[in-house]
């Protein structure tokens, strides 16, 4: 049973993660200060360090509870027997692009913890990396189900999950450039043509790998 220090302590880290969350999202990791999210959250300055220390570790637990909830959600759509893999292909391109677009320092907080991952041989652990081991597995099962059938093409599910991941992270890694080149004046537009994108996707996956 929590008791009421308890429970105010939860509530008032829930709020800081809730502030941080939507400053993160509107305003990006370095234009938000601790000041803003303490403000936002309705308590000063020394009561959010006491909690998170560093806007930095908020930014991290925030960018991981997002991580896991949306691996979650992915796992919960592969381990369903009735939809097809390009049924889910089509899940994953549609969920993941709305992830990034609602977190857009999303990509640099994946690429920066890519470094520190396991080395080779050496099994990563934690909640995320388990989900990540289901999903892979189901969309290695899925893949080659359908080679067997003579449905895709014989190639290694390897290229099918680099092709998509892609397919669908690229944009978001390069955005300024990609915006520059494309003559993509104002970040509306780019959301636009990333929820084109979400349909177009699933076409060319399929396009590639269907015999």
């Amino acid at each position: 049973m929590k008791t009421k220090k308890g429970e105010q302590e939860l509530s008032t880290e829930e709020r800081i993660k809730e502030a941080a969350k939507k400053l993160f999202t509107q305003k990006g990791f370095e234009a938000t200060k601790t000041r803003d999210i303490a403000e936002a959250s309705g308590i000063n300055l020394a009561l959010l360090n006491y909690y998170f220390r560093s806007k930095k570790k908020l930014f991290e637990l925030v960018m991981k509870e997002n991580i896991q909830l949306f691996l979650g959600v992915i796992v919960e759509h592969f381990e369903n027997k009735n939809l097809s893999f390009e049924e889910k292909v089509a899940f994953v391109a549609d969920h993941y692009i709305d992830m990034l677009l609602e977190n857009p320092d999303l990509p640099s907080f994946v690429q920066q913890h890519i470094k520190t991952r396991p080395a080779p041989g050496e099994e990563a652990k934690g909640p995320a990396a388990q989900k990540i081991q289901l999903i892979r597995k189901y969309f290695i099962e899925d893949f080659e189900a359908g080679v067997k059938k003579g449905i895709y093409k014989d190639v290694h599910p390897m290229h099918v999950m680099a092709n998509l991941m892609g397919l669908i992270i690229w944009p978001f890694t390069s955005t300024t450039m990609l915006m520059a080149k494309a003559g993509i004046s104002n970040r509306k537009e780019f959301e636009k043509l990333m929820h084109q994108r979400k349909k177009m996707i699933p076409i060319w996956i399929k396009a590639m790998f269907e015999k």
